[in-house]
């Protein structure tokens, strides 16, 4: 792989595997990339479904992808467009009325003060406060997290950076982080407003591919991690990518071969290959294909699931005993059932009837009135499996991009959530199973927008262990593992190896169950190709040419700055759900 330069194999076509494959190759290393699916992109991928009709089948939304990704990789230049939404949420009520959030500051403070005028008034209070937080959190989500596992000076001085960098928050910024770190987001939420309809629209992000009633202590945090982003220069804004979210990863295959990265499908990875007569002395030489093949390399960089790597890939003897039984107490489940629709038209909600495409069209739909109904649908779930009256997110995103369903049709993409991946009473997701709980969503559609289910030409539905087999999300986990704050920031996946480095030597984590964890953000991949090439150190710029040379200093440049954080303004991050 490279005469007189290092190889890196990476494994998992994903997101984050391909950043991490394009920093490497741009800092000198060969690399290979090796995808279980004929199709690169991971998750977040664009297929048709049913003929004529073409949609992103898992990952649906743009909003946490890093500007700087975006840059390095020429994304807009490959043909990458992100349409931002005109508003952020609709919100149908059973009483007909409604709530749009988003489009700016002012109007939603008008959509608000239908339900309360004092809410209205806080409005503008709470994002600040929110926004102050996801300020320095988005700093925290370009740096490699200290290794406080394994304590020594450079460890220290990192979380001494880290840390610096919250405390400048003032002293009820230092109140509201505490609060978002360790509250449920009903306790939060009750403390700032009165009016239900709010606290829905508000609440909806805290159980977002998190299997949690948003009574569920710390769900606040997942509420704020879905507020780091924003697209095309504009915070807290969300989007869709024109031509799925395929569009996005298809452009970074082109810049990673570009690079020079080699990428093949349809090989998946067996086994990892391991040296060593001690988990103390491993350290990974390469990998053992499916099809028989050995590929050699000196560094691997893993995009799985940590679950899946470990279990599965590494050989058990190359780990200590303890740490296995840690990574089999690593809890995945996001409780997410996705489907795709193909309508013969467009929706019409009982609250906002309209034959014609309008802004709500193009938002994020919650179906979910109030705090209480998410919290029911969560109980409900837990003692029978599956919601009988599921939250669900409806987007359609044909309304922006025509190139998805035919003329005059449509695609929605439905994120459903609490739905268990263990069914209890010795159930499994049976195609019976899978239509069942599918027809409970659609269901809560039909409530709130008559007819809807006549207009479906065709469905697809992913359970969540339809989401385990077809994309490797253990557990139907969409996140690679909970974002809970036992696993968040350096205890992600497992406390001392939140720094990116897996136990063995040569293996590092460049997937979403690493800091800053799930989303299409691109950071994962990002932070672990630093560290990769901070590990190279000397050696790979004495092999390197001079263009190769100049990115990886560019790239330890960028970390030094970025544990510098009161040194270098606040970026602008661009999200995806």
């Amino acid at each position: 792989m490279g005469r007189g330069r290092r190889s890196a194999v990476v494994i998992g076509a994903g997101h984050n595997g391909l950043v991490c494959a394009f920093d490497l190759a741009r800092a000198g290393f060969a690399v290979r990339v090796f995808e279980r699916r004929g199709v690169i992109g991971g998750a977040a991928v664009t297929e048709e479904f049913h003929p004529g009709f073409r949609n992103s089948v898992a990952s649906y939304t743009v909003g946490l992808l890093d500007p700087g990704v975006i840059a390095d990789m020429r994304l807009h230049e490959r043909g990458l467009r992100i349409l931002e939404r005109p508003i952020s949420n609709f919100l149908p009520l059973d009483d007909g009325r409604f709530l749009e959030m988003g489009g700016g500051l002012e109007r939603s403070r008008r959509e608000v003060a239908k339900f309360s005028a004092r809410d209205a008034e806080r409005l503008p209070a709470y994002q600040a406060s929110i926004e102050a937080v996801a300020d320095r959190l988005r700093e925290l989500a370009l740096q490699t997290p200290p290794e406080l596992g394994r304590p020594g000076l450079a460890s220290g001085l990192r979380a001494w950076r880290q840390s610096h960098g919250l405390a400048s928050l003032d002293l009820e910024g230092r109140r509201d982080l505490l609060d978002l770190f360790t509250k449920s987001a009903r306790e939060l939420l009750d403390g700032w407003f009165e009016s239900d309809p709010i606290k829905a629209v508000l609440g909806f992000d805290s159980i977002v591919g998190h299997w949690a009633s948003p009574d569920t202590p710390g769900s606040a945090y997942v509420l704020l991690h879905h507020a780091f982003g924003g697209v095309n220069g504009k915070k807290g804004v969300w989007g869709h990518a024109i031509g799925g979210m395929g569009a996005i990863t298809q452009a970074m295959g082109d810049a990673c071969r570009d690079a020079g990265v080699t990428i093949e499908t349809g090989a998946a990875v067996a086994a990892l290959i391991v040296d060593g007569d001690s988990p103390a002395k491993a350290r990974v030489r390469g990998v053992r294909l499916a099809d028989g093949r050995t590929v050699e390399a000196d560094v691997v960089a893993s995009n799985l699931s940590p679950r899946l790597l470990f279990e599965r890939l590494v050989p058990p003897d190359a780990l200590e005993p303890a740490f296995r039984e840690r990574m089999g107490r690593y809890r995945c489940g996001s409780g997410t059932l996705r489907m795709n629709i193909a309508l013969s038209a467009l929706p019409r909600f009982a609250a906002k009837p309209s034959e014609q495409a309008g802004d709500h069209h193009a938002s994020g739909i919650v179906l979910a009135p109030s705090l209480d109904y998410m919290d029911r649908a969560f109980v409900d779930a837990r003692s029978l499996g599956w919601s009988r009256e599921p939250v669900v997110e409806m987007l359609i995103p044909s309304v922006v991009d025509d190139t998805l369903a035919p003329p005059g049709a449509h695609v929605a993409s439905l994120f459903c959530q609490q739905f268990a991946f263990d069914l209890p009473a010795g159930r499994t997701w049976s195609d019976a199973e899978r239509d069942a709980a599918a027809d409970a969503a659609l269901a809560v559609i039909e409530r709130h927008a008559p007819g809807f289910r006549a207009s479906i030409v065709g469905r697809s539905i992913l359970s969540p262990l339809d989401l385990e087999r077809t994309f490797g999300l253990v557990g139907g986990d969409i996140m690679h593992g909970r974002m809970s704050l036992d696993q968040m920031w350096a205890a992600r996946p497992i406390l001392g190896h939140g720094d990116y480095r897996a136990p063995i030597r040569g293996l590092y984590l460049c997937g979403a169950g690493s800091h800053p964890g799930g989303g299409v953000t691109g950071m994962p991949g990002r932070n672990a190709a630093r560290e990769v090439v901070r590990d190279a150190g000397t050696l790979l710029r004495r092999l390197c040419g001079r263009r190769d040379t100049k990115h990886a200093a560019r790239l330890a440049r960028r970390t030094r700055r970025s544990e510098l954080p009161w040194r270098r303004p606040t970026r602008r991050v661009g999200a995806v759900r």
